[in-house]
């Protein structure tokens, strides 16, 4: 496989005071999935492909230019645009990661759906499953923290997300989170190994709001 430690140490650095569970450690999840699970749906994939580099490079990439994150993202994405010519890539791969990372995100779509070329759906799809189960939930409580957002109030009711302004600025608790998105992330999977992936994290969060709203209302 192509030497992407350089993309790695670029992510540790740009992440390094991360807080709110887009860090380091979230991409490297996500680039073990997203490799997992295109392996796994392409059994005659060699895990050393140029494939394979291109998924978990936008893997480790994707939340440096995060706009929750990231103050300046055009300075970053400049900073890319030097980095992955280094690494190794020709300019129609650099092209497909840097079109993944500014077009993946659940807020860009909100509005309009985003076609990424194949590596990119894997990456979106393991970002996405990110969001779900055990860990989705400990990651959803702590971005709530941070944000000043109430666990849950029963007089701030769920919203449908139809804007991008709207996504980022309404009043919303963490459990509204899951009910306004991440109860939804299952049915936009791209991939089948991401679709199985996705269900079995999504059963997972439904018991434990359902055991939450039986403990708040005891």
């Amino acid at each position: 496989m192509m030497d992407i430690s350089q993309v790695e140490e670029f992510t540790k650095k740009q992440l390094a005071n991360e807080r709110t569970g887009h860090d380091f450690y979230h991409g490297q999840r996500v680039a073990n999935l997203a490799t997992k699970m295109y392996l796994q749906d392409n059994p005659d994939a060699h895990p050393e492909s140029r494939m394979v580099a291109i998924i978990r490079t936008g893997s480790f990439l994707h939340d440096t230019i995060d706009e929750k994150i990231c103050s300046d993202p055009q300075k970053v994405i400049q900073e890319i645009c030097g980095l992955l010519p280094e690494v190794g890539f020709s300019d129609l791969e650099i092209k497909d990661i840097l079109f993944t990372i500014q077009h993946m995100s659940f807020s860009a779509n909100i509005e309009h759906h985003y076609k990424l070329p194949l590596s990119g759906q894997y990456v979106q799809d393991a970002d996405r499953i990110e969001s779900l189960g055990a860990i989705g939930i400990a990651r959803a409580f702590t971005y709530g923290g941070k944000h000043g957002n109430l666990i849950y109030d029963p007089k701030i009711k769920p919203e449908k997300l139809i804007s991008h302004d709207q996504y980022r600025n309404h009043e919303e608790t963490t459990i509204n989170h899951f009910y306004e998105k991440l109860f939804d992330l299952e049915k936009l999977m791209n991939t089948p190994g991401g679709k199985k992936e996705a269900h079995r994290r999504t059963e997972f969060m439904h018991e434990f709001v359902d055991e939450f709203m039986d403990e708040w209302n005891v």
